[in-house]
């Protein structure tokens, strides 16, 4: 199952990122937990400089941008193999 963490605040940009990772996890049938990460000192600990972030079984894969979904649904490919 993969982990699949959204780091920010709880914006709009944020909320946006979840939605797209919720999408790509159900477009690839995959189980994933995904959860939202507000702890500022968390972020850090990704080594997240600007939110939103997006961070795929403990790898943060995007930072300070909202991804696209071609993008997230590669990303949750590569974290399979």
């Amino acid at each position: 199952m993969l982990s699949i963490k959204v780091l920010g605040p709880g914006c709009a940009n944020c909320d946006k990122v979840e939605q797209i990772a919720r999408q790509a996890a159900a477009t690839l049938s995959l189980e994933a937990t995904i959860e939202k990460v507000t702890d500022r000192a968390m972020w850090q600990h990704y080594g997240l400089l600007y939110t939103p972030g997006l961070v795929v079984n403990e790898k943060l894969v995007c930072g300070g941008r909202v991804p696209n979904p071609a993008e997230v649904t590669t990303w949750l490919v590569d974290a399979l193999a």
